[in-house]
């Protein structure tokens, strides 16, 4: 395919720019050393508009084709951040940074990306408008939903976004996706738990309230058991418990329990909101003491509109040859799910071969995909908005 001969061809070029991002890793919104490489080698490839600090310290580049007749806008996306994790890779361009790296592969989601910008602007063959959109903050920031509130898909009059994820498991050279909910809806909650702290040796005159979190933790678990339908899916998982004492004879006031709720359905997920706040309370009360619930919603669900999906998966059959096209959705979350709340558009898989799971201090981003995800980027732009 003359798109993946290309990208072979780039694929040194690209590569050294993976390597960079990956060596510089910078979190949340604040990725202005790549951001600002991003937006230096965007001007080498003569891009027709770059416009920086969109959603804080986003970057969105417009190139056009020899033809903008069509009226089409396709948006493409990539993140840029990286993670506060340390990391144990051993390549030679392994983090300088310590504490931060790359361990979801966004580094190589911003190069493939970048390798797409400058086929496009080199060629040009679609009739229309593509808008590559660089991403911070996907890591719990909020980068997408940011990019969305400062006008990305208006002022740019965007009519469909896609977006790619490397993807541990699934071969190199190969993609995955599906039709409708692919990834959760991510949500937090905090409870507080107020009993009556005392010493140890005398909990008759306490009201344990580690004793209550505890109950609240194991009262927790039949949410998803007990009230979500068999046939949807569901989390609830208390990840934290704090004190407010350390001692070892000391029966704590106050107890902080936090934790995370996924779901694919948005009932399911009102449901799970809903239970975590009344099991808490009632829970709290049964025993005297007093539960206050903090439940944030987070990113929504990433949903795949129908007729963008089986655009994405034919790009992928000519880029690839082989697709899983029901491929299980995911329990993680992912803030690309702004995007397509704003715009239909689809999010698919890219294969990363055998390597450590995502957010693992071994991951490392396969420098083989990224001809594939390269070709797919640019593939979609031509085949969404055809030269003719």
């Amino acid at each position: 395919m003359p798109i993946k001969n290309r990208f072979a061809e780039m694929l040194p070029e690209i590569t050294a720019w993976r390597h960079d991002f990956h060596a510089h890793p910078e979190l949340d919104y604040d990725v202005h050393r790549t951001a600002g490489r991003v937006v230096e080698l965007l001007k080498e490839f003569g891009v027709d508009e770059i416009t920086e600090g969109v959603g804080k310290t986003g970057v969105v580049a417009v190139i056009r084709g020899r033809k903008t007749g069509s009226g089409r806008v396709i948006g493409l996306r990539a993140d840029m951040d990286a993670l506060p994790i340390e990391e144990r890779t051993g390549v030679d361009y392994a983090s300088k940074t310590p504490g931060k790296m790359h361990a979801c592969g966004h580094d190589g989601h911003t190069s493939m990306l970048l390798g797409a910008a400058k086929y496009l602007a080199e060629t040009r063959n679609f009739d229309g408008t593509a808008v590559l959109i660089f991403q911070p903050a996907e890591e719990g920031g909020g980068g997408g939903r940011a990019m969305i509130e400062d006008g990305l898909a208006d002022r740019w009059n965007i009519q469909e976004f896609y977006g790619m994820h490397n993807m541990p498991g699934i071969p190199v050279g190969q993609f995955a996706i599906r039709e409708g909910s692919i990834m959760a809806a991510a949500d937090e909650f905090q409870i507080i738990v107020t009993g009556k702290g005392g010493h140890a040796a005398k909990p008759n005159d306490c009201i344990d309230s580690l004793l209550v979190a505890s109950q609240i933790i194991v009262a927790m678990q039949s949410i998803v058991a007990r009230n979500v339908d068999p046939l949807k899916s569901g989390v609830v998982s208390c990840c934290v418990v704090e004190t407010d004492s350390t001692a070892h004879n000391v029966i704590p006031q106050v107890v902080k329990i936090r934790g995370t709720a996924r779901s694919l359905d948005p009932a399911v997920r009102n449901m799970q909101a809903e239970a975590i706040q009344r099991i808490a309370e009632n829970t709290a009360a049964a025993f005297g003491a007093r539960a206050e619930v903090d439940y944030r919603f987070g990113y929504p669900v990433t949903v795949n509109n129908a007729d963008a999906t089986q655009h994405a998966i034919e790009v992928a059959q000519r880029v690839a040859g082989k697709v899983d096209t029901d491929c299980p959705p995911m329990m993680a979350g992912e803030d690309f799910s702004y995007m397509l709340n704003t715009r239909p558009g689809a999010y698919i898989f890219l294969g990363n071969g055998d390597t450590a799971m995502l957010h693992h201090p071994e991951f490392n981003f396969s420098d083989e995909a990224i001809p594939f995800g390269a070709s797919w980027l640019a593939e979609m732009i031509e085949t969404r908005m055809p030269a003719g």
